[in-house]
């Protein structure tokens, strides 16, 4: 049985056993009854290190003995290795040669967040949103069959992850091309079943063995010869598997199924392991985890310790706090409450963030109209269009990163439709630690382009919460985008006023330079201002554009400056660029955003600073551009 802890080790522990596993080729000279000694070291090394820089930790916790298994066996990285999300992979990375550098983890030019294939060789496929293992292992598994290469592919997938349709999409495809591969289900929630035992562990085994398997192939080749016998045969067995072991829907797949075992007993899954690892067609093997294993706390409580802040040292002063306001996403939150008191057509749908977009009050005060679908947006958006089509108000809450796996529903069933779906988009612009795969680069981008969608960016807490209501009440699409995170902690208004839409603000009076901010950035604007005494508008609105106040800012102005805190190209600056072009309005025009490539992770300062979005960036392109301009 792993060992249990209880805190996490400030300093160092003695690991002898994992000292002695750098890389998998290390690990697998262990000998099998060292390898459980292994799996308390690396547990043990895990909770030291996400100590030092936080991050991603209950699922890192439930994969050791799973992914030592993995490993031993199989002969990575010459076989595939492809993780689901990545956020279990920290134990991963500690075993294939970064172990040295977790402390870097997360932070600038350090370990990334989750695999990538240009951090290492065992990172086969890079990931960062959900359900893509099986789709991308089969595509090295297609891809080694045609060029001759015998290699085996594992997809390593949870039972959360399942839920996406792109996950069975994959299923179905393989078993139709007849895949060697083998698919392992990590279900660390008991979702899908509760049988854990010895006796599904000896049926895993049994199952899994070459001698059960060349008996049923035998067989096959004798009764196929009997008109209908084979499928009596078939159909008895697979009734019989049912009975026993719940894999009857990824059988009706095509797929061998074997489990569920304990996906903490490492001998069972070790056996199990060797003996898929070499039968033909798709596998899949359902393993049973428990997220947070061996950490106390995290076991008692997965969803609060699924991630993490970095300790502080116990001699460390505390730094002095400014008083903090709420978080955008709690802003949201009780918007929400609000208006579903105010409006009883409202409906809230959120695809597996009711934590992460503070939908638990809601939640819980109204859960008639509260609608988690789990990990599947393009559901999420579909269905709202389907609510509104009916005459309720469905508001769907969802990270910017994610909507964008739900555009085509964006597109198609509501925009086209003009059915009235307000979005409310949570984690827009730069988002820290876990780098480009979960940044909200490109929301306005892809928003502006469609037709009748209204597209708002607020500036502080309180303009969040009347744009809520302003989309709320707008007869046809809406987008609000706000940050993660706390903004200027601006007094909050109690009533549900609305905006008049397509106008923005003048938030100071200037000459010379007008700075048209989009977002979050009004802050460092007005500090910039005050140093080049420039005018700073507060747009509001990227569609519709306010062109009467632009049209004006163009005529008193030597020089207008765009702030927004997403790509540059297709943004907000690129609406008032194509407005001044169809205008015919000659002003030189700055546009800053993020540049044309992916930030990678550090803190979100530092991100800001690296693509001059913060006051210095800002006021230092301000006066390159009016230099210039003087030439």
């Amino acid at each position: 049985m792993p060992k249990t802890f209880h805190e996490i080790p400030r300093t160092r522990p003695a690991t002898p056993v994992l000292d002695r596993a750098a890389d998998p080729e290390q690990l697998r000279r262990l000998g099998e009854s060292e390898l459980e000694a292994l799996a308390d070291e690396l547990r043990q090394d895990l909770l030291y290190n996400v100590g030092l820089t936080g991050g991603h930790f209950g699922a890192g916790l439930g994969v050791i003995e799973l992914t030592i298994a993995l490993h031993y066996v199989f002969d990575t990285p010459a076989d595939r290795l492809v993780w689901d999300v990545g956020h279990q992979a920290y134990p991963h990375k500690m075993l294939t040669g970064r172990r040295s550098r977790m402390p870097s983890l997360r932070q600038k030019d350090g370990l990334a967040a989750f695999p990538r294939r240009a951090e290492s060789e065992y990172d086969t496929f890079g990931v960062g949103h959900s359900s893509t293992s099986i789709s991308a292992a089969l595509g090295m598994a297609i891809a080694a069959r045609m060029q001759g290469i015998d290699r085996k592919t594992v997809a390593v997938i949870g039972d959360g992850a399942l839920t996406a349709g792109m996950a069975f999409e994959a299923l179905n495809h393989a078993s139709d091309v007849g895949a060697n591969m083998l698919v392992v289900l990590n279900d660390n929630d008991m979702s899908i079943s509760r049988n854990v035992g010895g006796l599904s562990n000896y049926l895993a085994k049994l199952l899994s063995s070459r001698t059960y398997s060349s008996v049923r192939e035998g067989s096959k080749k004798v009764l196929s010869r009997l008109p209908g016998a084979w499928e009596i045969a078939r159909r008895t067995e697979e009734y019989a598997k049912g009975m026993l072991v719940p894999g009857t829907l990824f059988e009706e797949l095509g797929w061998n199924y074997i489990g569920p075992i304990d996906g903490h007993d490492l001998p069972t899954l070790i056996h199990t392991l060797r003996n898929m690892r070499d039968l033909e067609g798709p596998q899949f093997l359902h393993v049973v985890t428990k997220k947070g294993k061996g950490f106390a706390p995290a076991e008692v409580d997965p969803i609060t310790w699924h991630a993490i802040s970095k300790l502080e040292p116990l001699d460390a002063k505390p730094a002095p706090k400014k008083p903090a306001g709420p978080k955008y996403s709690n802003v949201f939150g009780q918007w929400l409450c609000d208006m579903a008191e105010a409006d009883p057509r409202l409906m809230g749908i959120t695809p597996a963030m009711k934590e992460g977009s503070d939908l638990v009050a809601f939640s819980e005060r109204f859960p008639q109209r509260y609608f988690d679908v789990a990990i599947a947006e393009q559901h999420a958006v579909t269905l709202a269009a389907g609510m509104a089509c009916e005459g309720a108000k469905p508001v769907v809450a969802i990270y910017s990163t994610f909507l964008q796996r739900a555009y085509d529903q964006l597109i198609h069933d509501v925009a086209v439709q003009n059915l009235d779906v307000l979005f409310a988009i949570d984690r827009a612009g730069l988002v820290g630690e876990d780098g480009p795969t979960h940044a909200g680069s490109f929301d306005l981008s892809y928003l502006r382009c469609i037709p009748g969608v209204v597209v708002m960016t607020p500036s502080d807490e309180n303009e969040l919460r009347r744009m809520l209501t302003t989309g709320f009440h707008y007869p046809g699409p809406a987008a609000v985008r706000y940050p993660r995170g706390s903004g200027p902690n601006a007094p909050l208004e109690p009533g549900l006023e609305p905006l008049e839409i397509g106008k923005g603000l003048v938030r100071r009076d200037g000459r010379d330079v007008a700075l048209l901010v989009f977002g979050v950035q009004l802050a460092d604007a007005l500090q910039v201002a005050e140093t080049l005494d420039a005018t700073v508008v507060d747009m509001r609105f990227v569609k519709p554009l306010d062109e009467a106040l632009v049209r004006e800012m163009a005529q008193r102005h030597r020089l207008l400056v765009t702030l927004e805190e997403n790509s540059i190209m297709g943004g907000a600056g690129s609406a008032v660029g194509e407005f001044l072009a169809a205008e015919s309005l000659q002003v030189p025009l700055l546009q800053l955003g993020l540049p044309d490539r992916y930030v990678e992770h550090a803190k979100p300062s530092e991100m800001l600073a690296e693509c001059g979005l913060d006051a210095a960036g800002i006021k230092a392109a301000i006066r390159a551009r009016l230099a210039r301009l003087s030439e």
